[in-house]
């Protein structure tokens, strides 16, 4: 059989990504530069040769698919589904805001002085969630156990159905917060001082029913990309 791989892209960056405002499960378009740097991402990964394609539901991640698979040879006929479960976190109604106020209003509720205490005290994905879920004022927050079973669930039911079907390499589109927390629950001391770029690539080895990582957050797909657009145009 051959081995199952999951390429996970986060999202291209988008309007309140420039702007620094929380984005989890509202939305906005990517931005020219975001649209650019994705275009160098397809390129990148056009040689790969993949099984499937799967984003979450929200516009910014289709929208990068989109792009995505556009530039890949075998776009057109690729299998591509839709998975709810690999969208952003809900921040409730501290969506919206921008991210120093977020992040001014969690610390305070775990009792922090700041967000730098906050960090050096090595605070959990738990501790955050659960900060998240009563600093929000509009109940759509989600509990720690309903976050984690459905983003693990999420990635492993892509895995297990790349892996039934023989096994091959997909490629997903999913979010930079719920990409660092797959990658915490598939291995503890991965921490929340992961800063995952826009159109990185995290790559998983699923086997045996269990997750190892081969590789966290890369650029060198957009690198490679570019070299090859100048080298189209030259």
């Amino acid at each position: 059989m051959t081995k199952t791989e999951l390429y996970i892209v986060r999202h291209g960056k988008t309007m309140f990504n420039t702007l620094q405002r929380v984005q989890g499960w509202c939305d906005t378009p990517l931005t020219k530069i975001g649209v650019e740097r994705i275009q160098y991402l397809g390129l990148g990964l056009r040689d790969i040769d993949f099984s499937e394609a799967v984003s979450s539901d929200s516009g910014r991640a289709i929208e990068t698919m989109r792009i995505l698979l556009s530039e890949h040879p075998d776009g057109p006929v690729l299998p591509y589904r839709v998975d709810k479960r690999i969208r952003e976190w809900c921040f409730g109604s501290l969506e919206g805001a921008y991210d120093a106020e977020m992040w001014g209003v969690i610390p305070r509720v775990l009792n922090f002085k700041n967000y730098d205490e906050m960090i050096d005290r090595d605070t959990t994905f738990k501790e955050i969630c659960e900060a998240v879920y009563n600093a929000d004022t509009a109940n759509w927050a989600e509990t720690y156990d309903e976050l984690s079973t459905r983003v693990l669930n999420g990635f492993e039911d892509i895995a297990h159905r790349v892996e039934k079907n023989g096994g091959g390499k997909a490629l997903v589109v999913s979010h930079g917060l719920t990409i660092a927390f797959l990658l915490n629950l598939v291995r503890e001391e991965n921490n929340v001082r992961m800063d995952l770029d826009n159109g990185s690539v995290t790559r998983l080895v699923y086997e045996n029913g269990a997750f190892n990582c081969e590789e966290i957050g890369s650029t060198e797909y957009i690198e490679k990309g570019i070299e090859i657009s100048k080298n189209l145009l030259s």
